[in-house]
């Protein structure tokens, strides 16, 4: 009888381990990657000095949302890079399953859109999972420790910067450069799933 308690105990530990949501929440430490950018460099977070933090967006080419958002993200890594708060972008989305997300397609968009920041491949998507993105755009805003201070949207309108009235990648950024508190510390990500291999 014990040992049967014993194994409905072990049972009901293993379900609800494998119930946790799996990704960072705010307050955990992010660990740190090595991917390959679009002009054939590897692109890590230890690759930096003097940082106050960064902003960690899985973004992509295909999907509408992501590419609505471009020139707000390049806005973003132009107003706080060079206050040690830079962007790294992260293409999280499968080739087969989403050919206009190949590297080859990355480099042709970033040569494009001229973009001033690292846009990085995560082939084997290991990282998307560990960070827990689920859409694109999806965002992780960490401070200098890589502690997640920010996870969620860039700001409340998919549509257009000039309508949205909360910035909040914006707001977190701002509040770790003051060593103050990020008032909104997670959002919903409003964008296409992620393209996962089979």
């Amino acid at each position: 009888m014990k040992k049967v308690i014993s194994l409905s105990l072990v049972l009901i530990a293993l379900m609800a381990f494998s119930l946790k949501k799996s990704g960072y929440e705010v307050g955990d430490k992010a660990r740190d990657f090595s991917l390959k950018n679009v002009d054939g460099e590897m692109v890590s977070m230890d690759s930096y000095e003097d940082v106050k933090g960064f902003m960690i967006i899985f973004t992509c080419n295909s999907c509408p949302y992501s590419v609505a958002y471009e020139d707000r993200i390049i806005e973003l890594h132009e107003k706080y890079a060079n206050k040690g708060v830079p962007v790294i972008a992260i293409n999280p989305n499968d080739a087969e399953k989403s050919p206009k997300d190949s590297f080859a397609k990355m480099i042709e968009r970033a040569k494009d859109k001229s973009f001033p920041f690292p846009y990085v491949y995560d082939e084997t998507q290991e990282i998307t999972k560990t960070y827990g993105a689920t859409n694109t755009p999806h965002v992780y805003v960490l401070d200098a420790d890589r502690t997640v201070k920010y996870i969620g949207a860039i700001d409340n309108n998919t549509k257009s910067a000039e309508d949205a009235d909360k910035k909040y990648v914006e707001d977190a950024v701002d509040a770790i450069l003051m060593g103050t508190e990020v008032p909104e510390k997670k959002t919903k990500a409003i964008g296409c799933t992620i393209k996962w291999a089979s």
